[in-house]
């Protein structure tokens, strides 16, 4: 895995950061030597926490507020990281949402949602990053274990935007590839956050469809992120990454 000093001079900009697994994305890399812009919408109060524990361990962060469904709002970001920091070398596109619903329940209102947070939220960020993108640069989707296997009702559209991601992140590999660009995806399964706790019926019922029967720790998933964002991944592009415990084992 990366080490305290493989991004040193890196920047990265991160997407729905203030919490979870965003959180523990933003605190490794800028463990690792990257100053790091990370986007929220709502938690002020835990965006800034995050940026004063960064500044204390010696790193750098900024926190921006911008809405992950509003391109214009993600481009200004994006740029706002730029002249800040200079440049913009990694790119992880975490903002996500989960809305549950059956065919008969789900309405065109909430497709377009769903979609528009999960899948042109992150062509968006790639795009409005790109020019500030150096040969080398590495793009890094958080999707999910679910576009693979989804073992409860309730889960479709979910699986389906998540799934878009696989086809986003090997057809954009063949377009940056002559730049060296990778674009990846990691797929994590159920990971303890205060949005997925494993302290409850659904929680531990998870646990039943995995090899290794709990949930994943946040900077579990950061970690397997570090390495795609550093040097030693420069070979991998293109690809799905599962840290799902086997879930779709």
């Amino acid at each position: 895995m990366a080490s305290a000093t493989s991004l040193q001079g890196k920047t990265a900009f991160v997407t729905g950061a203030a919490r979870g697994i965003g959180a523990a994305i933003v605190r490794r890399l800028a463990a690792d030597g990257a100053a790091v812009a990370f986007t929220y919408q709502s938690s002020s109060g835990p965006a800034d926490a995050l940026v004063a524990d960064i500044a204390a361990a010696g790193g750098r962060a900024l926190a921006l507020r911008a809405d992950a469904a509003d391109p214009a709002a993600i481009a200004a970001a994006v740029d706002a990281t730029a002249a800040r920091f200079g440049r913009i070398d990694i790119v992880v596109n975490n903002a996500g949402i989960f809305l549950p619903g059956t065919l008969e329940t789900f309405g065109i209102d909430d497709f377009d949602k769903l979609v528009a947070v999960n899948v042109r939220a992150v062509f968006a960020t790639a795009k409005a990053a790109l020019p500030h993108l150096p040969d080398g640069g590495r793009i890094i989707n958080i999707g999910s274990t679910n576009a693979l296997r989804m073992p409860f009702a309730g889960g479709a559209l979910y699986a389906m935007s998540k799934s878009a991601l696989t086809g986003l992140a090997k057809g954009l590999a063949r377009d940056l590839g002559p730049r060296g660009i990778t674009v990846n995806n990691v797929l994590p399964g159920p990971v303890e956050t205060d949005m997925n706790p494993s302290d409850t019926d659904f929680g531990r019922s998870l646990h039943d469809l995995m090899a290794l029967p709990r949930h994943g720790r946040p900077d579990e998933i950061a970690a397997l992120v570090a390495w795609l964002a550093g040097p030693e991944s420069a070979f991998v592009t293109g690809a799905d990454l599962l840290a799902d415990g086997g879930f779709a084992a």
